[in-house]
């Protein structure tokens, strides 16, 4: 099934070379490109990364920090062929901030260079950028709207207290407590051990690869009982990568994007698989450096330090999330048992899975008016 190439759905972009410099591959927006302020800077552990401004014409407004999931880029806030989440910001009256942190497939790291866990995500990047964002901002109000890993990671800075007097979080997918399905875990951790010694990282564009290559076997896994014969489709949402679950509700996708798939989303790291699969266990976000003492700001286990957490939050995520399953409305139900004190609410979003609720075509009337209620609350 994967060798089918009938479907008008499955033409993509030309194939990209994998990069190994540590420049960022441009945006793909609409955008006048005289708004478009791109910010290089490095993360106090050297690692390059990215932030892009995107010029609001108003210098009072309040400013959003964007961020993305985990292989995923700031590519998913700007898609030109939907209504996006910067369109609508931008519309209602604020400034978004779009950060590129490690992760990101606009950036070489899940592939080549530096290897690296949350942690450092968590320590270095998103507290960087904040630092960035405030001195150009000043005193003006700054919330934070995150994806799955992007948002997992930040619940962890948040609660070392290394991102003070943000005036909102919006959490879509999972924040504190992670819950995956039982086989999602099982392939996870077998999948971490058998493939460790012959690959570091899962692709996602099958042209890359080639027919004859290791990675053929992950990509015919893939294909059982796929109803979509487009390999990047298969992979992502009828495999994630491998784990068995589904990272959106195909329907939901335009074509333009569907085809879009192997740029908007890149590779997956095995090694960085230990981390998540002890956050998995736990439960909750935990620290993996338990001796490093360069690491020693973060707390061990999140949720116990969620006491800190000092701005409301909004808990989102689609009813038909495949990945987190009800990861956020268990977050909800135990920070109202542990700390009744946080202003923590939940928001189902019928009919969405994961990656949909920004990247699906009508997400901007079914999810982004949830996120504006939010923020202009508390604007």
């Amino acid at each position: 099934m994967i060798f089918r190439t009938t479907n008008p759905r499955t033409t993509r972009p030309a194939l990209r070379k994998v990069r190994t410099t540590t420049s960022l591959r441009p945006l793909h927006h609409r955008l006048d490109p005289a708004r478009v302020e791109e910010i290089p800077f490095h993360a106090p552990d050297g690692v390059r990364l990215g932030l892009t401004r995107i010029d609001s014409g108003d210098g009072d407004r309040p400013a959003v920090l964007l961020l993305h999931g985990h292989t995923a880029s700031a590519d998913m806030f700007l898609l030109p062929e939907t209504r996006n989440l910067v369109d609508v910001l931008l519309d209602e009256g604020y400034e978004p901030w779009l950060l590129d942190w490690r992760g990101s497939c606009r950036l070489p790291y899940n592939e080549t260079g530096r290897r690296y866990t949350y942690d450092d995500v968590a320590l270095h990047d998103i507290p960087e950028a904040v630092r960035h964002i405030r001195t150009r901002i000043g005193d003006r109000p700054l919330f934070a709207v995150a994806h799955c890993i992007g948002s997992l990671t930040l619940s962890l800075s948040m609660t070392a207290g290394l991102v003070p007097g943000l005036a909102g979080v919006v959490s879509q997918g999972v924040f504190l407590t992670p819950k995956l399905a039982g086989r999602t875990s099982l392939r996870m951790s077998l999948a971490g051990e058998l493939l460790k010694s012959r690959i570091d990282h899962i692709p996602v564009d099958f042209r890359k690869v080639g027919l004859w290559s290791k990675y053929t076997p992950l990509f015919a896994l893939a294909s059982r009982k796929a109803t979509c014969p487009d390999p990047t489709c298969q992979i992502l949402h009828n495999s994630a990568w491998g784990t068995g679950a589904s990272l959106f509700v195909h329907e939901h996708l335009t074509d333009t994007t569907h085809n879009r798939l192997a740029e908007l989303l890149g590779p997956a790291p095995l090694w960085i698989l230990p981390h998540l699969r002890r956050i998995e266990l736990a439960r909750t976000v935990v620290r993996w450096h338990d001796t490093d003492h360069r690491y020693r700001a973060l707390p061990q286990n999140a949720l116990d330090a969620a006491a800190r957490i000092d701005t409301p939050v909004l808990l989102l995520a689609g009813s038909e999330n495949g990945l987190w399953l009800d990861s956020q409305k268990l977050c909800r139900d135990v920070l109202a048992h542990r700390q009744p004190q946080l202003d923590v609410t939940y928001t189902e979003i019928p009919g969405y899975g994961h990656l949909d609720t920004f990247l699906g075509r009508g997400a901007a009337l079914d999810v982004f008016g949830h996120i504006l209620d939010f923020l202009g609350e508390r604007r």
